[in-house]
């Protein structure tokens, strides 16, 4: 964590609502906390609690109509859209729950694929692909495409993937959604791993309350208003 335990990324008064055909839909209402860094964040809720959505507006997939997100020392609700698909690209790290794999692609070339638009070297993008396939444990199956791995390994070559490029904030999608218990234990494992050895800090979308006990901080959303404290 930063020496004040300052937040790594602030979400201030933020309102998001969706249209509809005729009907405008409010889904989050005056959602206002911070996250510090190296937190391992989950949020819960029923289905259509927000979750997603806020999810989404943190990672700067989506905007809100109302407030302010700061991530890293960077207000992303006042960057363009180019400038935002370039933070998105440098500052966060992608885990959805089907994976998202490129099926014509090995494992490594999957991990390296992020690495291509940095300035790295080919010889410094494999090195650092190697590397977080590593920290996955996964630096036996290099070389196998997607259709030749588990889910729970595919999972876990696209967690490599959303590492590679050292980002500032991991965020997942239901990452366990999609695997049996054993291999979602293995998926949860790693993140926690990631989260105390590297201190990365993540934001996690889960309905699983298995999933929900390996984090730090658990955060309940519920018709789009946040709860008043975080457990």
């Amino acid at each position: 964590m930063t020496a004040d335990n300052a937040p790594i990324a602030s979400i201030e008064h933020v309102y998001k609502t969706y249209r509809r055909g005729q009907q405008d839909v409010p889904v989050l209402h005056d959602i206002t906390f911070g996250i510090r860094e190296g937190e391992f964040l989950c949020l819960m809720g029923p289905s259509g609690s927000g979750k997603t959505t806020l999810l989404n507006l943190i990672a700067g997939i989506d905007r809100p109509d109302q407030g302010i997100i700061n991530v890293g020392g960077n207000e992303i609700t006042r960057l363009t859209e180019t400038a935002l698909a370039r933070w998105r690209g440098r500052h966060v790290g992608f885990i959805f729950q089907f994976y998202n794999l490129i099926p014509v692609l090995t494992a490594l070339e999957n991990v390296e694929l992020p690495l291509r638009l940095t300035l790295l070297s080919r010889r410094d993008q494999m090195a650092h692909a190697h590397r977080a396939l590593n920290l996955v444990g996964l630096s036996h199956r290099l070389d196998h495409y997607p259709s030749e791995l588990s889910g729970g390994e595919q999972q876990r070559v696209a967690i490599a993937r959303a590492i590679v490029t050292d980002p500032t904030i991991l965020v997942a999608d239901e990452p366990t959604g999609d695997l049996d218990r054993v291999s979602a234990g293995e998926i949860l494992d790693a993140m926690v791993r990631l989260n105390e050895e590297m201190n990365k800090t993540i934001i996690m979308v889960t309905h699983d309350p298995r999933a929900a006990e390996r984090a730090t901080v658990l955060r309940h959303l519920d018709k789009g208003y946040l709860n008043d404290h975080a457990v």
